[in-house]
């Protein structure tokens, strides 16, 4: 079974600003911000609507970041582990 290990707090990942080199925040899943039942929803539903159209065969999670210092926001995607 394929797993986000950012979703399931199995490790924390440092991620650095590109604009003022501070440290980004992990926000939780983009997908919980599409709307207030998102986060109730499967991952892989939430995926079928957020205008990638392979997303869904994808074995990753895309993770909102923030930076503490300039407040730049940040997409990236965290592979699932095994």
């Amino acid at each position: 079974m394929n797993y986000c290990r950012l979703c399931n707090g199995i490790s924390l990942e440092t991620h650095t600003c590109s604009i003022c080199m501070g440290i980004l925040k992990d926000q939780g899943k983009i997908y919980d911000y599409y709307d207030d039942y998102s986060p109730y929803m499967e991952i892989d539903l939430n995926k079928l609507a957020d205008g990638d159209p392979e997303s869904s065969r994808k074995s990753e999670c895309v993770h909102l970041f923030i930076c503490a210092i300039c407040g730049t926001q940040q997409e990236l995607k965290i592979f699932y582990e095994r």
